[in-house]
């Protein structure tokens, strides 16, 4: 089992569609899960009530900020893994555009574009 995100509260930053999959990006998470998120994007496949996919943007422990303040980990039911690190993660468009192309691959939806509802 994976280490999906709990969250408490959030505040939606932006919505998107990428093909079959309604995207929410949230910011100013509050966390049951003990760790210190910066941005959340959840991918909810149609006719599903909860994501099956999550990218994070999760602030580095104090030990590894010299690789960069945001680790960027990708989450879905049986996977867990981090993809590096980088200050950059901590900026919205950044982070988003990098969501995006991530799940893009992962949920093999190359060929589509992300629409962004809000």
């Amino acid at each position: 089992m994976s280490e999906l995100p709990v969250i408490r509260t959030a505040i939606p930053k932006r919505r998107y569609q990428l093909g079959a999959f309604s995207v929410s990006l949230l910011g100013e998470v509050e966390s049951g899960d003990g760790i210190d998120y910066r941005y959340i994007m959840g991918f909810v496949a149609e006719g599903e009530s909860r994501p099956s996919l999550y990218v994070c943007a999760e602030r580095n422990p104090p030990g590894e900020r010299g690789e960069g303040g945001y680790r960027l980990r990708v989450v879905n039911e049986v996977l867990s893994e981090v993809l590096g690190s980088s200050d950059a993660w901590g900026d919205l468009d950044t982070f988003a555009e990098q969501a995006l192309q991530l799940a893009g691959q992962a949920l093999s939806l190359t060929d589509e574009e992300p629409y962004r509802l809000m």
